[in-house]
């Protein structure tokens, strides 16, 4: 194989891993907008707007992934109509412990794409991923030193393999 092509076949392997990448965090993205307006529903008063936030910055990464995709060559995929969460939410600490969650999990699948992207959609990632661990910092009341990496080592120590990045669709 010439050096020309070794060099395509790798941009084409990089180009797949960035999509799908790309895919994962937008399956993170529409659980994420799913989960708050749970979130939403049940919170306390006081961290609606917290809430109202967290909502529309996820739902503005969502849009701009579907783009992303779409530019890496793929096709979006849909929101599901309803999502399996971790846990029950009855009442607001329960909403609280959910946000937490949610951007615990979206942080990790974006730590994936910054490894995966380049140029400003790594950027944009890296962008995305802090912003998920400082909301789930604001959530929790707690942090890790890497934000995204942790979700991936605790979930290995427990299940001996890693969890789903986001909460799975309903069927």
């Amino acid at each position: 194989m010439s050096e020309n092509a070794r060099t395509r076949v790798g941009k084409s392997e990089a180009e797949e891993r960035e999509r799908k990448a790309a895919e994962a965090a937008l399956r993170a993205e529409h659980a994420a907008v799913y989960g708050y307006g749970v979130v939403g529903g049940r919170i306390a008063p006081e961290r609606r707007d917290d809430a109202r936030a967290g909502y529309d910055a996820h739902r503005a990464r969502r849009d701009a992934l579907e783009r992303d995709v779409t530019d890496l060559g793929g096709t979006p995929e849909p929101a599901a109509a309803a999502y399996t969460l971790p846990f029950a939410v009855p009442d607001a600490a329960a909403a609280l412990r959910l946000a937490g969650a949610l951007e615990e999990r979206v942080a990790a699948v974006y730590a994936d794409l910054v490894r995966a992207a380049s140029g400003q959609r790594r950027a944009d990632a890296a962008s995305a991923l802090r912003e998920a661990a400082v909301r789930a910092v604001r959530w929790s009341g707690d942090g890790v030193a890497f934000p995204g990496l942790a979700e991936r080592s605790n979930s290995a120590k427990e299940s001996g393999k890693e969890r789903p990045a986001s909460p799975s669709p309903q069927d």
